[in-house]
């Protein structure tokens, strides 16, 4: 009887463990369909009121800048109060940033409007999720069908966003993301809840606002080298993507329906790698062939895109340059997160959060300069050299890939 007691309790718990992790996936889905809905319904709110170009960009650089600082913070409050806080807070941290968004009927407030920002990281606090409910063996399989929500999230909220402000106005599609982020704490982040880990913090000393303590972790043996290799690998193209809008019109002549139709087909194909590739890639190979074997098809796409010149290149390339950016992203989390302590992961996991809006900060400037000064093919360059580089490195260096104890 005992024994038959105890297996209905596993598998009780493991149901709860599988919905908990569901919940955290439509957490992600949730707000990044609501962030790609605002990234198409700024620039129309922005001209409305009256901003520039080079104010939108300040604009942009500011929600690159948040999320940049915010990311590691938010990460090791996580760790301290327990995840259940964590994403309570990113979610109402997404209903101040839309109501905001919605009323602002001035620049100054459009740019207020930015602050919450900070701490609207719901994509973090689902990888937060998934790490504590997973084992090491499990982990790059369950954070890589990650890529499905932003898949889903791109296709989704760009759509949206369109039809919303086309429809019902610019303010209409904030409207909505601030009653559905209302709506969350209520309904999806109470499933979260089945462990310890997920109920509370764990015990740490020092700030969450401690940048000394944050920084400690780079100094653990292999933290250092991996996170270099996940900043540098991917931001040669980030660089182009940022760009991209503009060389959609310039460089391959695209009309803005036919843009948005490109964006989509990232989105799919974002999908169908994360969701057919990834997984199982991770469960044949090791940690330290798939790292490499994503930094080789980097430098693979950084020729092919030295050598494009169309739009149907373009179509070509980005199939190798998904599956480069899913696998980086997806090894290097698993391999950060097993090699820190399990207090620390939600630190961690901020840490890596922070690569994108670092890209989103530096990009404009960066980008803006290599596309004015040497064209579309500079980007292709840099990431073949930089990839390269790094390939040689990884192919000489040893960087522990093991699990660390808490």
């Amino acid at each position: 009887i005992r024994s038959k007691t105890l297996g209905e309790s596993s598998c009780l718990g493991e149901v709860k463990r599988e919905r908990a992790i569901l919940a955290a996936y439509l957490i992600a889905t949730l707000e990044l369909t609501f962030l790609f809905m605002q990234m198409g319904v700024m620039p129309y709110l922005a001209k409305s009121l009256g901003l520039d170009s080079v104010g939108f960009g300040y604009l942009q650089t500011t929600f690159g800048v948040l999320q940049l600082v915010g990311g590691p913070i938010f990460g090791r409050f996580a760790d301290q109060f327990g995840t259940q806080t964590a994403l309570i807070l990113s979610c109402v941290s997404g209903s101040a940033f839309f109501l905001l968004m919605s009323i602002s009927t001035s620049i100054p407030l459009l740019f207020l409007s930015r602050l919450p920002a900070v701490f609207m990281q719901g994509l973090p606090g689902a990888q937060k999720v998934i790490t504590d409910l997973t084992t090491p063996s499990q982990r790059a399989d369950a954070l890589g069908k990650l890529g499905l929500c932003f898949g889903i999230g791109i296709i989704i909220g760009s759509a949206l966003g369109g039809v919303l402000s086309t429809k019902f106005g610019d303010r209409r599609g904030p409207h909505l993301a601030f009653g559905v982020s209302c709506f969350l704490p209520l309904t999806c982040i109470n499933r979260v809840l089945i462990n310890k880990s997920s109920l509370v913090g764990t015990s740490q000393t020092g700030s969450v606002f401690s940048i000394r303590e944050i920084l400690c972790l780079m100094k653990l043996p292999g933290v250092m080298e991996v996170f270099i290799v996940k900043v540098f690998a991917g931001l040669p193209v980030g660089l182009f993507l940022i760009m991209f809008s503009i060389i959609s019109m310039d460089f391959f002549g695209l009309e803005a329906v036919e843009s948005g139709y490109l964006m989509s087909y990232f989105g799919v194909l974002q999908m169908v790698v994360q969701g057919l590739v990834v997984g199982r890639l991770t469960n044949s190979c090791t940690e330290r062939t798939l790292l490499r074997l994503s930094i080789f098809v980097f430098a693979s796409v950084g020729l092919g895109m030295a050598l494009m010149r169309t739009v149907w290149h373009y179509c070509i390339i980005v199939v190798p340059l998904v599956f480069a950016f899913s696998m980086l992203g997806t090894i290097t989390d698993s391999i950060l997160t097993n090699t820190v302590p399990s207090s620390d992961t939600g630190t961690m996991l901020g840490l890596c959060a922070s690569v994108q809006p670092l890209t989103w900060t530096v990009g404009p400037t960066i980008g803006g300069f290599l596309y004015r000064q040497f064209g579309v093919s500079s980007f292709g360059y840099l990431q073949l050299i930089v990839n390269i580089g790094l390939f040689v490195y990884l192919l000489k260096s040893k960087i522990p890939l093991k699990v660390m104890k808490s």
